[in-house]
């Protein structure tokens, strides 16, 4: 039901950079303003997340002769009709300012996350909770609309704009038809056809009629597919008639991911590994626990031994995927030109470790000479992947991986790995519990250079409680404990309180 136009209507935007809130804003005073009605549009950007989000009002009003309106440039608490959250957590932001209200407001949001810088910089999970949303969008709101507008436009080839200008048409709160808005985007000349398409499909779903929308193909699956290829059908089936099927999908994620990281003989190292882990866990028990620790072993082995390394930054950096990828991020269209800078800052102790073990070890045990270089290496550096010296630069870097097995770091990072595993297999004949969660501690270790170095260190201090917790009943608790405390923050206070309160435990 269309709201009154005895008075102005007020619709607030809440849009992050790159979502076209201004473009969404253009085309609603357009469809206004081709209805005959008054409408005007101001933004407020913020910088708070993200790329910080901008607040796009709009005030509109039918036009009656010989009056001329005077209208808001800033939205009143529980003066807005309609509130429109280009992302889940701004509508969840838009609450908290007020601007949605259970006798006036209709809320039309994405549900799709574009994390804040909060949440990705926490070392564990550090992910806001989207039900608080959903609870307080229940109380807040006259009327809710939501679904993932982002995926909607996305499948199209287009932005958000779109699709949440055609759940906005839907939602029928504005008293123009669906024609007005779909002239708007056909008046506005740029990727018009795209638009068009998320608008339609998005209109659907808003309707109560909703459309397939494209999803991508499971990952795990790729590697499934490519049974044409002897080598890999021969790793797929070993994994099809040597491991529970309930296990199967995250074993082949983890062979699909060292396949790509080095070759298939990796992935068969993966699997002979696997299947030795999987024989202790079966002669231990493993079957009426679904087979836990083989599980979590698929999962952190595969990490393990897919490291960051100098080699595979070059190589995720020059894949042809990433540049389609990019480039659809940013434009519309295939007339455009689309220039890719990447910054490189590597470390003498990053290239060292591409060195053959020998020669890697010589330069560590002479710090006179590693630092000389240190100091002539340890730069930053902008690299234009989109020109032919810059490729080629990571590129050749990327393929240094045919001699990845000889280098420093991998035969430390096989060293590491084997340690851990002992670890492991050793608890498992007398508790099971804790050589699944000793698994587990492998997901304190990621990344490179100072991050890594940090996870390495946390990682030992985890373990080094083993020997206070292994007669416990409740170990496994414990150091379950000990990994969430490690994962709370990078400097380690959380762990650091948490090691204090086992060395008090009786």
């Amino acid at each position: 039901m269309a709201l009154s136009s005895d008075r102005p209507i007020s619709l607030a935007i809440l849009a992050m950079g790159g979502q076209g809130g201004g473009v969404l804003a253009g085309w609603i005073v357009a469809a206004a303003e081709r209805a005959g009605w008054f409408a005007q549009s101001t933004s407020v950007p913020g910088v708070a997340q993200r790329t910080g989000a901008t607040l796009y009002y709009v005030e509109m009003i039918a036009a009656a002769e010989g009056h001329a309106p005077v209208l808001s440039l800033m939205p009143s608490p529980g003066d807005v009709d309609l509130v429109l959250a280009t992302e889940y957590m701004e509508a969840g932001r838009a609450i908290l300012r007020g601007l949605v209200t259970p006798t006036r407001t209709t809320l039309i949001a994405s549900t799709h996350r574009a994390f804040a810088i909060a949440e990705t910089s926490v070392p564990g999970r550090g992910i806001a909770d989207s039900g608080a949303v959903t609870a307080a969008i229940g109380v807040a709101a006259k009327r809710m609309i939501a679904f993932d507008m982002e995926r909607v436009a996305t499948a199209r080839g287009s932005v958000i704009s779109a699709s949440m200008l055609g759940a906005l048409a839907a939602s029928r709160t504005l008293p123009f038809p669906r024609e007005a808005f779909e002239r708007a985007i056909s008046a506005d000349g740029r990727g018009t056809e795209a638009s068009l398409r998320a608008f339609d499909a998005a209109y659907e779903i808003a309707s109560g009629a909703p459309t397939e929308v494209e999803r991508p193909p499971a990952r795990a699956n790729d590697l499934q597919g490519s049974a044409g290829h002897p080598v890999l059908a021969a790793l797929v089936q070993r994994v099809r008639d040597g491991f529970p099927l309930s296990l199967q999908e995250i074993i082949l994620a983890g062979l699909r991911k060292l396949v790509g990281f080095q070759d298939p003989a990796y992935g068969a190292e993966y699997l002979d590994r696997l299947a030795a882990l999987h024989r202790l866990d079966d002669a231990h028990d493993g079957a009426p626990r679904s087979f836990a620790f083989t599980g979590t072993s698929a999962k952190y082995l595969a990490n393990a031994m897919a490291y960051d390394d100098v080699i595979r930054v070059a190589d995720l950096k020059t894949l042809g995927t990433r540049f389609v990828r990019v480039k659809a991020d940013v434009t519309e269209g295939d007339d455009k030109l689309v220039t890719m800078t990447e910054f490189m800052h590597p470390r003498m102790a990053e290239l060292v470790g591409l060195l053959p073990a020998k020669l890697g070890l010589w330069l560590e045990r002479r710090p006179g000479l590693f630092g000389f270089l240190d100091r002539r290496i340890s730069k930053g550096r902008r690299i234009r992947t989109d020109a032919l010296r810059g490729f080629l630069t990571l590129y050749s870097i990327a393929a240094l991986r045919q001699r990845r097995r000889r280098s420093l770091r991998h035969s430390r990072e096989m060293r590491h790995i084997e340690a851990w595993l002992a670890t492991a297999t050793a608890l498992l004949p007398r508790h099971y519990d804790l050589a699944v969660e000793v698994i587990a501690c492998r997901r304190l270790i990621k990344g490179y250079s100072d991050t890594h170095a940090r996870g390495f260190s946390k990682f030992d201090r985890v373990l080094g409680a083993l020997p206070r917790l292994e007669s416990r009943n409740d170990a496994a608790l414990w150091l379950r404990r000990l990994r969430q405390a490690a994962l709370q923050d990078e400097e380690g206070t959380a762990l650091d309180g948490a090691l204090r309160t086992i060395a008090g435990l009786d």
